[in-house]
């Protein structure tokens, strides 16, 4: 298939890095065509990696990823454009959070997600989220962490979401081990555990663990 990666951060470069080893075509989307970071992946992930704006790369995607920032995330869609975005799956990873006065933060946070910012802001666009709980490496090899823990997926189309298990499937991620949460509402619940995270991270010292969800039978 054909994938729009929108950021050349860590997360974007990563899961496009990953999608052109599957064998999938990827534009790496970026604010300007000639972002540094961008070519610099393009280069080394060699065949089926390509580069360009965030409008090109969701022109070009038949599926596309939200991997910028979540407080950026509607500037990025914005620009993408929403005739580039309208009857897509639109794959959402990204948290809200950042540093300020050395302090985590979120926003949106409780009475609402990024999730729904986009989904309000692109109706005709199918969002889906999921991965944002997970560090980048983990997300693309499940099997860095051992044992059966789970990954989530939120959004109101149920074929969307079918198509991006099916994708998580090829990131290693057993269909039992994504949890449908229910529609774009429940990416709220999602955003905010990390906090949590960030502190486990601290404690643990590097970033390869995750929930496993077990229930009585």
């Amino acid at each position: 298939m054909r994938y729009a990666v929108l950021g050349t951060g860590e997360v974007g470069r990563t899961l496009g890095g990953r999608l052109v080893e599957l064998g999938h075509e990827v534009t790496l989307g970026s604010r300007t065509r000639d972002n540094p970071a961008a070519a610099e992946w393009a280069a080394a992930a060699g065949a089926g990696a390509r580069t360009g704006t965030f409008a090109d790369a969701a022109a070009f995607g038949e599926v596309v990823v939200n991997a910028v920032g979540g407080r950026v995330a509607l500037a990025a869609l914005e620009a993408a454009g929403a005739a580039n975005l309208g009857g897509k799956v639109l794959v959402d990873v990204s948290n809200p959070l950042a540093f300020e006065e050395g302090e985590l933060r979120l926003s949106p946070v409780e009475s609402d997600s990024v999730g729904e910012q986009i989904q309000r802001a692109f109706p005709h666009a199918r969002v889906v989220k999921t991965l944002n709980t997970v560090n980048c490496r983990v997300m693309v090899d499940p099997a860095r962490v051992p044992g059966e823990h789970h990954v989530f997926v939120c959004g109101d189309d149920p074929g969307a979401k079918e198509q991006v298990t099916a994708l998580l499937g090829e990131f290693g991620w057993p269909a039992d081990r994504v949890l449908d949460l229910g529609g774009i509402k429940t990416a709220r619940a999602v955003e905010m555990w990390l906090p949590l995270w960030v502190g486990l991270l601290q404690k643990f010292g590097h970033a390869d663990f995750n929930l496993e969800v077990r229930r009585a039978r």
